[in-house]
């Protein structure tokens, strides 16, 4: 198994589970972000030598974003919120304790933060670095670029670019206090497509 393929493998049953959820409810292309984000995540982890629970990480990697999906977004409440609900349930339904529960909802609501301090919450920042570096390209030189390669020729961005902005954007226009707000005011989106279709050995969104 190559490395790419391992980080892209569900580590536990209940996180097989997660990723069937996602393909369920979400596209193909937001799923394959769900994907990458796990992906780029656990090479975060790897590169700073930092203790992370494995399966905690992909089952919020998976679910982070159906807040945005049109059945379970919240007419007012920020999409990380709704996600993170989403989380919980789906915590519930595995059997996971209580507080466990509360992680994923955690992990999930704090990837649309700035920043999230890996002391504190390792799976947190795991989940906002690669999100961040999915969606905006940001700290893209904390990847090695084969690496990031491997990983998009097995999880391709398809449309995930220019959808995911239009869906930021209108959670923006929606929920003007929300992270979606900031996000969107900065551009973040739609410089993170530009980014991807025009990094090396990337080609252009749909292609």
């Amino acid at each position: 198994m190559s490395t790419a393929d391992a980080l892209l493998a569900p580590p536990t049953p209940t996180a097989a589970l997660a990723l069937e959820t996602v393909r369920a409810m979400a596209d193909p292309g937001l799923v394959n972000h769900c994907l990458r984000s796990y992906a780029w995540g656990v090479a975060r982890a790897d590169a700073l030598g930092l203790d992370y629970d494995a399966e905690l990480l992909f089952v919020s990697s998976m679910l982070h974003d159906l807040g945005v999906v049109p059945l379970f977004d919240s007419h007012d409440q920020p999409f990380e919120d709704a996600g993170g609900a989403v989380g919980w349930v789906f915590a519930a339904g595995a059997g996971w304790p209580a507080d466990r529960r509360e992680r994923v909802r955690e992990v999930i609501q704090r990837h649309m933060l700035p920043s999230v301090d890996p002391a504190d919450d390792p799976e947190g920042h795991l989940l906002e670095v690669a999100t961040s570096f999915d969606v905006r390209g940001a700290g893209a030189d904390g990847w090695a670029p084969t690496l990031v390669a491997d990983v998009l020729r097995r999880a391709p961005r398809l449309d995930f670019g220019d959808r995911f902005t239009g869906l930021i954007a209108a959670q923006a226009r929606r929920k003007p206090a929300s992270q979606a707000r900031r996000l969107h005011d900065a551009g973040g989106p739609a410089a993170g497509a530009a980014y991807w279709a025009s990094a090396a050995g990337v080609r252009p969104e749909g292609a």
